[in-house]
């Protein structure tokens, strides 16, 4: 198990535009426990102390207080040179690749071992072992200027993968790269947690990212952990403000601007007015014909406003907002609230307002 306990990270900079100093606090009592064989996401906007925050967690960043464990062992305890063992076992890979450009695919992925001192036939071995692993055991003999963008993380996960590290730390490592690209890479991790039971740190601004491959995610805002959990979780029933907005650009979880002229009446028990409802859904309740058992129950009728369905990973969640309308409406709110499904009531409009224009 990776284990932070109150992390804190504190920067001493100087006021713009004078010499007088002040404390600058990237990480604020950051505590995390990350199981062995998972991939963990961490989540924030820019600024929120991501980056800072994986850097602590081998070290190349170190906190001002707390403490880091790793499988038992106390990381911020350890001497320059327990460290710089304990850090053989930790990949990283980044955004911007760091490829050695006078090196062949083959130099790039064996450096570390040459490092290491591995023979010439252990690292030809192992190299043509993670190459294949990763798809790019043709591009061996070919340099980084010659490759696209999503082969050149290739090369730099190979090369992370090269010492037979338990954890990889990824940062950022597919917001260089297209939509089609980046699927590629995060099924490739996917594999390799799979295939070599390696925890994965995964730190992104992308809930996209997250949805595809994460176990479990935190996030950070401001250099505080404000949200974690499951990845279903925190995405059902996300509980803080920055965690809805990171959420827009995956999960319909507004009204479109299209009916922003909605006259909302505020009266909540009137006959002359509509429930507006957003409907969240996960699971096997997403294949049920929810909409056709209402409108076949009870004597209401309902308009879709809007719609969104997606997975997190293999599971189906998604969000409808509807206006009902009808006689019956309060039968049909409480069958809805019996349901394995979220409701919230949006409010209420005037029954004859025209929504199609």
């Amino acid at each position: 198990m990776i284990r932070l306990d109150c992390v804190n990270k504190i920067y001493r900079v100087t006021e713009p535009g004078g010499t007088a100093k002040r404390d600058f606090h990237a990480l604020r009592d950051v505590s995390l426990d990350i199981e062995n064989g998972s991939i963990y996401g961490i989540i924030g906007r820019s600024g929120a102390g991501k980056s800072t925050l994986i850097r602590c967690v081998n070290l190349l960043e170190r906190p001002s207080s707390g403490r880091v464990f790793i499988n038992e062992v106390e990381m911020t305890a350890l001497g320059e040179a327990k460290l710089r063992a304990a850090r053989r076992k930790i990949g990283m890979i980044f955004q911007s690749f760091n490829l050695l450009a006078n090196r062949t695919v083959f130099g790039n992925i064996a450096f570390p071992l040459e490092l290491e001192r591995w023979s010439k036939q252990e690292i030809k071995d192992r190299v043509n072992e993670i190459a294949l692993l990763v798809g790019i055991d043709d591009k061996l003999a070919q340099y980084p200027s010659q490759l696209s963008g999503g082969q050149k993380q290739r090369v730099g996960i190979a090369r992370a993968l090269a010492n037979r590290p338990d954890l990889l730390l990824s940062d950022e490592a597919t917001s260089a790269l297209d939509p089609q690209t980046t699927k590629s890479v995060l099924r490739l991790l996917r594999d390799i947690n799979e295939k070599l039971g390696l925890t994965v740190i995964l730190i992104t601004h992308e809930m996209d990212v997250i949805k595809e491959i994460c176990d479990s995610v935190a996030v950070l805002d401001s250099g505080e952990v404000v949200e974690e959990g499951s990845v279903l979780k925190v995405f059902t029933t996300p509980l803080k403000s920055v965690t809805k907005e990171l959420m827009t650009s995956v999960m319909q979880t507004r009204l479109p601007d299209s009916f922003a002229d909605l006259k909302f009446t505020g009266e909540r028990g009137s006959r002359e007015t509509d429930i507006l409802l957003q409907l969240s859904f996960f699971g096997s309740v997403a294949a049920q014909p929810i909409i056709s058992d209402l409108v076949r129950g009870f004597d209401v009728d309902v308009n879709i406003l809007a719609a969104h369905i997606d997975h997190i990973r293999a599971t189906p969640c998604g969000t409808l907002i509807i206006q009902l309308s009808g006689e019956d409406r309060g039968g049909a709110l409480d069958y809805l609230l019996d349901m394995n499904l979220k409701v919230e009531v949006i409010g209420y409009v005037a029954r004859f307002n025209d929504i199609t224009h």
